[in-house]
């Protein structure tokens, strides 16, 4: 696959702060893949979102160091197009509702409306976002008088609805319920058989061992390991470094150690249950 974004010896720091939130940062985002971004709170995951996304520094202001490339090209250079290229949807759905809109139609049809798509192409688009992202009940209701998880989905579908080439989508279910998480990551599933590229910070983290193609680490503001997701979540030696691994694959890891032949540490659980039957198996 061909690299889409990256990162080339980013640094940045936040106005009015002693030390930098990101440092010496090099990472190829290519195309068509789901990177799961992980770490400590604190350790830099929002941040580097909004480095991705040109909000630093261009609205936290602060100073950044080295480049963020689009298709090798600096992403200052795209102006206010960026947002039709990369796609952010907030932690906080609150944060992603404009405000100025009665209804969840007219609140997905608001960035078309402001790009001045005309009227037929925004409808045709909204109606079938709405019913990717499960919403079409919703779209007379008021966007504030629905649940956290519906809000989700309508913060999701008013990013999708501007058909970005790439989704940054910065802790989406860390105020849902099962049922709202189960929903979000439905449209999230949905963006990745379309083939989309997506950044995505979870610390649910089974979710990111189903839906991840990489996992990147983060610590104190640096990258200490990026790689395949199977790779990642299965190294024990992470768990030293405070980054949450799946509990499935802790599990298979202890198995091994007290010699039970597993042919790899699984990291979810369908893929756990195979391992250790064919383990089982042969110990016979």
């Amino acid at each position: 696959m061909s690299t889409i974004m990256e990162c080339r010896d980013v640094t940045y720091q936040y106005p009015l702060t002693d030390k930098p939130t990101l440092k010496d940062i090099n990472i190829k985002i290519e195309q068509g893949k789901v990177y799961g971004v992980v770490g400590e709170n604190g350790a830099g995951k929002t941040t580097f979102c909004a480095v991705l996304r040109g909000f630093a520094p261009s609205f936290f202001q602060g100073e950044l160091k080295g480049e963020v490339l689009l298709e090798g090209k600096n992403i200052v250079e795209y102006g206010g197009d960026i947002s039709t290229r990369i796609g952010y949807v907030f932690q906080n759905p609150f944060t992603q509702i404009s405000g100025v809109k009665d209804t969840v139609y007219e609140e997905v049809c608001y960035g078309l409306e402001n790009f001045g798509v005309p009227v037929d192409e925004i409808d045709r688009r909204v109606c079938e976002v709405m019913k990717m992202t499960n919403i079409e009940s919703l779209a007379m209701q008021n966007p504030f008088e629905i649940s956290g998880g519906q809000m989700q989905r309508v913060a999701l579908a008013s990013v999708i609805v501007l058909e970005p080439d790439i989704l940054v989508i910065d802790e989406p279910t860390s105020q849902l319920d099962p049922e709202g998480t189960e929903s979000v990551f439905e449209v999230i599933k949905a963006m990745k058989e379309k083939h989309k590229t997506i950044v995505l910070v979870e610390h649910k983290i089974d979710l990111i061992a189903e839906y991840a193609d990489e996992v990147i680490v983060f610590k104190d503001g640096r990258i200490i390991a990026n790689g395949p997701t199977e790779d990642i979540l299965s190294d024990m030696s992470l768990l030293d470094q405070g980054v949450n691994l799946p509990q499935v694959a802790i599990m298979c890891s202890k198995l091994k150690e007290k010699g039970l032949p597993l042919e790899k540490i699984a990291i979810t659980d369908k893929e756990a249950v195979k391992v250790i039957e064919k383990a089982l198996k042969e110990r016979k």
